[in-house]
């Protein structure tokens, strides 16, 4: 069949579990995304070794590793550094356009967020089709 993509796939790494649930279900449930949850940087890592997401979103406060630490080791792998990455953070107001380009990340999503226009701002932002309703 001529036209059908596969859906996007999303890597969200955050440590809160009711953020996990609330992603998840506004992304998948509005836009027909899949979205792998992690708890953690290192799971995320671990994640990227067999998968290959379409974008990562990304907390930047959680324990052990941080986001800006997890940004770093993805870069060092040649195969993981083309992934898009999007923070998911309560610091999103402390990003300019330029420190998020000197972080190698495409924009800052500040928490709380609209659920509901969620999959629309990731949308707008990797220059995707817009999620369709059903």
């Amino acid at each position: 069949m001529k036209g059908i993509k596969p859906p996007k796939l999303i890597l969200l790494i955050d440590d809160e579990t009711s953020i996990q649930e609330l992603v998840h279900a506004c992304l998948s449930d509005l836009a027909g995304w899949t979205v792998i949850t992690v708890s953690s940087a290192q799971e995320g890592l671990k994640r990227l070794a067999s998968e290959r997401p379409d974008v990562i979103l990304l907390d930047l406060l959680m324990p052990g590793m941080n986001g800006i630490t997890f940004i770093q080791n993805l870069y060092k792998n040649p195969a993981a550094r083309t992934i898009p990455i999007i923070l998911l953070t309560v610091q999103a107001g402390y990003f300019t356009p330029k420190k998020l380009q000197q972080l190698g990340v495409i924009d800052a999503i500040a928490k709380p967020f609209n659920p509901v226009t969620l999959p629309e701002m990731i949308a707008q932002t990797l220059g995707w089709n817009a999620p369709v309703e059903e």
